[in-house]
């Protein structure tokens, strides 16, 4: 892998009391938001080879509208670890895709903007926030690991 993009589901209704987390749907305002976050990956050239991403219908939903908005046909590839993950998790679950050039994942804070840090910084204590629908691209300098990775480029709805 030489490129990943990390996308934070846009959006989210509120949680209802009681009820399931994994089930809230993106809000109005979050789909426009996921639209708006393939539409920029498509106006900057990024063509993920896979898609990974967390089972809760938020960013199954993320991840449709956007890939859609930026004209690709992938279809994503749920993985449980994703959710609630911690960077750790995350980057394990990236080692199994390293044989893809470039891979999307698509997950939930703070694994998300946790991971962004442990990449780039070398901690994962020094995250900056990721907003919903925020995406990051990074390179890849070599091998999946702390530091080892360059922002390539940050945007946010």
């Amino acid at each position: 892998m030489h490129e990943l993009i990390l996308l934070r589901h846009a959006e989210a209704v509120p949680a209802a009391s009681g009820g399931d987390d994994r089930e809230r749907p993106l809000s109005q305002h979050g789909e426009q938001e996921a639209r708006a976050a393939g539409q920029w990956l498509a106006a900057h050239g990024a063509r993920p080879e896979r898609v990974l991403c967390s089972p809760a219908r938020r960013t199954r939903q993320t991840a449709d509208l956007a890939l859609a908005a930026a004209g690709n046909a992938l279809a994503a590839q749920l993985a449980d670890e994703i959710y609630d993950a911690t960077p750790g998790e995350l980057l394990a679950l990236l080692d199994q895709h390293g044989d893809a050039g470039t891979v999307m994942l698509v997950g939930h804070n703070p694994g998300i903007e946790r991971l962004v840090a442990l990449l780039v910084e070398g901690r994962s204590d020094e995250f900056r926030g990721m907003p919903p629908g925020g995406l990051a691209v990074l390179h890849l300098d070599g091998a999946l690991e702390p530091g080892n990775a360059r922002l390539d480029a940050f945007w946010s709805p």
